[in-house]
């Protein structure tokens, strides 16, 4: 098996607290439908600073992430077919990356 890590773009705020709460009751159900396999659910991020040869820029690059978690799956495939059902994908965009052992 290996660990897949989902990296969210895109962050669209609830329009109210109801559907904030709606929302989060969303992520809690694909979670523990995901069960064993979310080895780490990760976290919400704020603004980020991107960093080149040429500086510093606070704007968090052309996509800028909104949060990420981490599975573990047989396949990419197969994490990217968890992936499917998160529900983040109705505010925005999940990367799908391979952790590589080093």
């Amino acid at each position: 098996m290996s660990k897949f890590v989902y990296i969210y773009h895109g962050n669209e705020k609830p329009e109210s607290a109801e559907a904030g709460a709606a929302l989060m009751a969303r992520w809690g159900a694909w979670m523990e439908s995901v069960g064993a396999a979310m080895v780490n659910p990760g976290a919400p991020v704020g603004m980020s600073k991107t960093l080149s040869s040429n500086g510093v820029a606070d704007n968090g690059g052309s996509n800028p992430i909104s949060g990420y978690s981490v599975v573990e799956a047989d396949s990419f495939d197969a994490a990217v077919e968890i992936a499917k059902g998160c529900p983040h994908l109705d505010i925005g965009t999940i990367e799908v990356a391979e952790e590589m052992s080093m």
